[in-house]
């Protein structure tokens, strides 16, 4: 454990994973189809939980592939706005494309439409991999879109292979997206083996059960996990708050209620938020708070990445928000 908070600690940390361009229509509740206006925002897993935890006075270099065109050009640009170290952003060309989220900024009969054909960031390679110095970071961070299809599959373990070697924990949002992947199956196996290399794993009730082989399985799934290779295992249940395996014990920790615009975000800006306040040297308990607070935040504002919270957006937050919900057993 102390290894795994000391790399923390140094709140420098590699993110591998993709980033996109988010499309919103505006102004909020709009749907899709009756749109005449749309913002722009950046978006992706990793992305958005690189850009969360600079703007929470981190430091983050992403690891990834963007296309070569526009799209790919604005995805770059947004994340050196943010402050994202983009040293192993790679350009590839061909017919290879940046994701792309068309969603909607509200919670009734929400509407999210993902484009990931030929998605550039699957191009991430094993040399790609090599060519990160990790002695240089205190913590690799993954979101379980990588693991998807090849060779960003294969470059990722060769990255965890090479983070450890280095000292590095390894920290894994779950992060299942079905139509990423070739087959459920497929999916369960590489997320399973994934998360057996990780120091850290954070994901929800569902995904934890899916991994297990059904979701009434997922909290056993979860706490085995916390017995055997990780040290830290998050497993949120979405209203009922959350519940964090941690040196034999099991913390309960309730979430901060608002009146989301949206359900996207939440988990990244979780994240960043979490990392961000165990780097500070927070206990756990308050950490997952913390991560709950930045992921209450993100859900009522537009975008992902924009909507992430500054540390003054935090504190005023926590200073007037009556508090998190009690724990629902």
């Amino acid at each position: 454990m102390q290894r795994v908070l000391a790399g923390i600690a140094q709140n420098n940390f590699v993110v591998l994973g993709r980033a996109g361009m988010d499309f919103f229509p505006d102004p909020p509740g709009t749907k899709t189809e009756e749109a005449d206006t749309f913002k722009a925002g950046l978006g992706g897993s990793s992305a958005n939980i690189a850009a969360g935890l600079v703007k929470l006075g981190g430091q983050a270099a992403l690891v990834t592939s963007v296309s070569d065109d526009s799209v790919g050009r604005y995805c770059l640009r947004q994340l050196q706005n943010y402050g994202v170290d983009c040293a192993h952003v790679k350009s590839v060309g061909g017919e290879f494309r940046n994701s792309l989220a068309v969603y909607e900024t509200r919670v009734e009969e929400h509407q999210s439409v993902i484009y990931r054909n030929g998605a550039a960031d699957f191009q991430f390679t094993a040399q790609d991999a090599a060519e990160v110095d990790y002695s240089q970071y205190g913590a690799l961070v993954t979101a379980g879109t990588v693991f998807a299809a090849e060779p960003s599959r294969s470059a990722a373990f060769h990255a965890f292979d090479l983070a450890q070697a280095a000292g590095l924990p390894i920290i894994f949002d779950v992060d299942y997206r079905p139509y990423s992947w070739p087959s459920p199956q497929v999916a369960e196996e590489v997320l399973s083996r994934a998360g057996a290399l990780s120091d850290i794993i954070v994901g929800n009730d569902e995904e934890f059960g899916f991994m297990a082989g059904g979701i009434d399985k997922g909290l056993a799934k979860a706490r085995s996990l916390s017995k055997s290779t990780a040290k830290i295992v998050i497993y949120k249940m979405g209203e009922k708050g959350a519940i964090t395996f941690a040196d034999d014990q099991e913390l309960h920790t309730g979430i901060y209620p608002v009146t989301a615009l949206k359900p996207t975000g939440a988990g990244d800006s979780f994240m960043a938020g979490f990392l961000a306040s165990v780097s500070q040297g927070m206990l756990l308990q308050e950490a997952v708070l913390r991560g709950s607070a930045c992921a209450a935040i993100v859900v009522g504002k537009p975008g992902c990445a924009p909507a992430m919270p500054y540390p003054d957006d935090l504190e005023t937050f926590l200073a007037q928000h009556p508090g998190p919900s009690e724990v629902k057993e």
